[in-house]
């Protein structure tokens, strides 16, 4: 039962509870975790305490008893806003501590901000209800960015699609250029998601098709009205992400860059295989430390990839950071391999999955390579193809 295995994990990071709480659907990660009914709209603040012990318990308005009927639990009311503060407090009353350690969807100076979901007036309300409040990410991890077997078997079926997909879209530019049509980045990324479509695939949005100095622009998305030529000497980036249409279907996301011509020039690469060599070391650190059953944290992948692009002179180029956790959503609720935007510690569980995609991007053009690492029981594998070579188009 869902509430069982919170208590055992709860009880194994020596927490007393996780406490839920949301107002007008502002944590979907509650309502995911939780598995809430989708038609459950509140207008009316919620508590949900899953303590290491016990029953859990609900604190719901009068007007919207019913809310979390769903799950198990006591049930408790509350109109006025002093009885809710009571009430709360009553809630909170964990055994015989005096100061429970109550995990919430919270991240201390938002270090992480797909777990920051809960107000900072509510932290002050359950901190002032004589709670210590610490961070649930770690439990997030545990509880909504592990992938099932079959969730897995679906990002490889999507990245078999996928990888067949970009080859197609590079061969497209290349038999425009050998017959002088002319063909943009809009209509490259086109003609991707059209692939998508008939492939059975969907995405968020992208890809990303992009030339030159765009490549540089590690979000850059060509428009109709906002998109260069592709022409003969020019360095071409894909970054293309999608899943299968099923509804617990995961991502597959990957990046590859060619370049339009026989001869690439050394400049570039030079870069290309900085960048490379950067993405496979770090895959290989975290193959390696998975199979010795090492520990290991998301911030110390990134140092991985940034100190090889480091060691070469490139580090101010490479300003995102080396990769983010994947999901049903394409930046999932995992661990970040991230040392830079944050100082991501949360440890790399099994059936996690997470890209692997550092970058330089200089004035003139940018570079990036990018595959997707699975970490299973005591083992972790690239999921896809990986690029040794730059692709001549």
């Amino acid at each position: 039962m869902l509430t069982e295995r919170m208590q055992e994990a709860l009880r194994a990071a020596g927490l007393d509870g996780w406490l839920f709480f949301d107002h007008h659907r502002r944590d979907p990660l509650a309502y995911r975790i939780l598995r809430l009914p989708e038609e459950l709209q509140p207008t009316r603040r919620w508590y949900y305490l899953v303590p290491a012990q016990g029953e859990p318990r609900k604190l719901v308005h009068r007007i919207e008893g019913g809310s979390l009927d769903s799950l198990p639990g006591s049930k408790q009311f509350y109109s006025s806003w002093t009885e809710q503060q009571q009430q709360l407090r009553a809630l909170l009353s964990v055994g015989s501590q005096v100061n429970p350690r109550i995990a919430m969807q919270y991240s201390p100076q938002c270090v992480i901000p797909y777990v920051s979901m809960v107000d900072a007036g509510t932290l002050e309300l359950v901190r002032a209800s004589g709670a210590e409040v610490v961070s649930s990410a770690d439990l997030i991890q545990e509880f909504e960015a592990r992938w099932t077997e079959e969730q897995f078997q679906m990002h490889l079926e999507a990245g078999k699609l996928v990888d067949g997909i970009w080859r197609e879209a590079f061969d497209l530019i290349g038999e425009r250029l050998r017959s002088a049509c002319p063909i943009t980045e809009y209509e490259v990324q086109q003609f991707i998601r059209h692939r998508f479509s008939i492939s059975g695939l969907t995405t968020d949005h992208g890809p990303i098709v992009a030339v030159n100095a765009n490549a540089s622009d590690p979000h850059y998305e060509p428009t109709r009205d906002r998109t260069a030529h592709i022409q003969n000497g020019d360095v071409v980036l894909i970054d293309l992400w999608a899943k299968l249409t099923h509804p617990d279907a995961v991502y597959y996301d990957i990046t590859w860059t060619g370049f339009c011509g026989d001869t690439i020039p050394e400049k570039v690469q030079n870069v290309f295989e900085i960048v490379r060599d950067a993405r496979k070391n770090a895959s290989q650190f975290v193959i390696d430390n998975v199979a010795a059953g090492e520990p290991l944290a998301g911030y110390q992948v990134d140092d991985v990839a940034r100190g090889h692009i480091e060691k070469h002179g490139f580090g101010e180029y490479f300003f995102h950071r080396t990769g983010h956790s994947i999901g049903a959503e394409t930046h999932g609720t995992g661990a970040n391999m991230d040392n830079l935007e944050s100082h991501d510690d949360r440890r790399i569980i099994p059936s996690t999955c997470f890209s692997v995609e550092p970058g330089i991007y200089l004035p003139e053009f940018g570079i990036r390579s990018e595959v997707n690492v699975y970490v299973g029981a005591g083992y972790a594998i690239v999921t896809g193809q990986q690029q040794e070579q730059m692709i001549r188009i």
